[in-house]
């Protein structure tokens, strides 16, 4: 006589396998992935609050072939942020920008190099600044804005965003921070992609009021236009000079421990 006994009873009496038990904190290497964030956060403001593509898309919207010209600097503008930004952080990471105890040496050597350059870039602007009663002088290229044709505001959109030295310093240094932090690769390039689009608001943000702000779009985006250049100068020295001290303070401080 053979004694028939349900599968499942025979399942439950087998040993329970151990389950898997979320551990908190997690393990060395996961919780960077705010670090990088955070350290290239201060460079993406730094390129998005920058007047003059904020100026040049304005200009461009206000003419008749505002629409498509918008369009294509909005996007060579993000298009060739990513790429710096790719390059940069794809560089790093590949030379070991962070070890096991916080960013390489390079990367400090670098970053004070970049904090100095700051600082640097802060003076001339001072230098620079229109003097008390004066206006700045308009470039020629506001000059000819009417004329522009696709292909001619995105390039003007690549120069303003990686061939200008304020902004291709600051998209150097956001992108050695995020590969000098200790962020996973899926960590680096949230980063990476954020930070590029924090700093393409300069571009985005007009766009986005010309389509989607009807009748009013005109008048708030002349009061940005004017806003931005008449307090470009004190906008810019002060961002700079915070940059190139906390660039400049973060380095010394690594170098030292």
């Amino acid at each position: 006589m053979h004694l028939l006994i349900p599968r499942h009873l025979l399942d439950a009496t087998a040993p329970a396998q151990p389950r898997e038990v979320f551990a908190w904190p997690p393990e060395e290497g996961a919780l960077p992935v705010g670090d990088a964030f955070g350290q290239m956060l201060a460079s993406a403001v730094g390129i998005a609050i920058s007047p003059l593509p904020l100026i040049a898309v304005v200009l461009m919207l206000a003419t008749p072939r505002g629409r498509v010209n918008g369009t294509a600097f909005t996007l060579s503008w993000i298009v060739s942020l990513a790429v710096v930004v790719t390059i940069v952080v794809s560089a790093g990471s590949g030379a070991d920008a962070s070890g096991d105890e916080g960013p390489a040496r390079w990367t400090l050597w670098l970053k004070l190099v970049l904090g100095v350059l700051f600082l640097l870039l802060a003076a001339r602007q001072w230098r620079a600044r229109p003097r008390e009663g004066r206006e700045a002088g308009t470039p020629g290229w506001m000059k000819a804005v009417d004329r522009f044709t696709p292909a001619r505001a995105a390039g003007l959109a690549a120069v303003l965003a990686v061939a200008n030295p304020k902004n291709l310093v600051l998209a150097v240094g956001g992108a050695v921070s995020i590969a000098g932090s200790g962020a996973a690769a899926g960590g680096k390039a949230g980063a990476a992609v954020l930070m590029v689009l924090i700093a393409s608001l300069c571009a985005l943000a007009p766009l986005a009021v010309y389509l989607l702000g009807g009748d009013r779009s005109t008048r708030m985006l002349d009061e940005w236009k004017t806003w931005m250049s008449r307090h470009n100068s004190a906008i810019m020295v002060t961002l700079l000079v915070v940059l190139g001290a906390k660039y400049a303070g973060d380095a010394i401080s690594g170098l030292a421990g």
